[in-house]
C-alpha cells in the first residue's frame, strides 16, 4: 500500500552510521531505510520493518536535508534499504538526492523493478524469490547470505547467470547472523573460490546501527 502522500515515504529510521557489511564495509554513510516488505525472509533482522503502515512518513525534502546534514557531518554516501525499498517508487527520491550531488547506494532483493537512478546496487538475492533478471544484469554486488550448502549453490547459479549477462559484480557470501554452518560454509568457500569475498555484518560486532 503506497503512502497516503504521494510526496512522501514511509521511513523505518534515517540514520548516519558505518556501512556494516558489504565491499563498502567501515565507510561513512547516511541510510534511508524504508518501510514494506513481501519477501518474508525468515533469518531477517529487521522484521518491523515490514509493515508499510504505522511507520512515519517523511516528505522527499526532509530525507533529502537530512542527508545533506549527514553529508556535512562525513557521510560519503547514501544507503537506501528497506525493507524492499524497490516497493516503492523511488525515481523522484533518487532525482532530489543526486541533484545535491550525493552518492546513492542501494540494497534489494532484486524482486522489483528499478524505478529511480543509482551510483551502485546491491543486490542480496533469495532463493525463495529469485531476483529479476535486469537486476543481476544491473547490481554492482552481489551479496548472498548463507545458512547452508544450497545458498552457495544458489549463489553460483546468480554468479553465472551475472556473467553471462556481460554483469560481472563484486561476489560476496555473508554467514547468516549466529549461523554456526553458515559462517564455517561461507569461510571454506571463499577460501578455496579467489572471485568470492567474505561479508561480515561488523555493525553488528561493534553493537552500532
Amino acid at each position: 500500500m503506497p503512502p497516503r502522500n504521494p510526496g512522501a515515504l514511509p521511513v523505518v529510521e534515517a540514520f548516519h552510521s558505518l556501512q556494516g557489511e558489504g565491499l563498502h564495509t567501515g565507510q561513512s554513510a547516511f541510510f534511508i531505510r524504508l518501510a514494506g516488505c513481501r519477501v518474508g525472509c525468515s533469518w531477517c533482522d529487521t522484521k518491523h520493518s515490514w509493515p508499510m503502515a504505522g511507520h512515519a512518513e517523511w516528505s522527499l525534502s526532509g530525507l533529502a536535508d537530512a542527508a545533506l546534514a549527514a553529508r556535512q557531518a562525513g557521510a560519503g554516501f547514501v544507503v537506501i534499504t528497506g525493507g524492499e525499498p524497490l516497493h516503492h517508487d523511488l525515481t523522484a527520491l533518487c532525482a532530489l538526492l543526486r541533484s545535491h550531488g550525493l552518492r546513492l547506494h542501494l540494497e534489494t532483493s532484486g524482486v522489483e523493478p528499478l524505478r529511480g537512478q543509482v551510483d551502485w546496487i546491491v543486490l542480496s538475492p533469495k532463493r525463495h524469490q529469485p531476483p529479476r533478471d535486469d537486476l543481476i544484469r544491473l547490481c554492482n554486488e552481489l551479496k548472498v547470505v548463507v545458512h547452508s550448502h544450497d545458498d552457495l549453490d544458489f549463489a553460483l547459479a546468480m554468479a553465472r547467470q551475472a556473467n553471462a549477462s556481460g554483469n560481472h559484480p563484486a561476489l560476496l557470501l555473508q554467514p547468516g547472523w549466529e549461523s554456526t554452518e553458515g559462517q564455517r560454509l561461507a569461510l571454506d568457500f571463499v577460501r578455496s573460490h579467489a572471485d568470492w569475498r567474505l561479508s561480515l555484518q561488523s555493525h553488528k560486532w561493534l553493537a552500532i546501527r
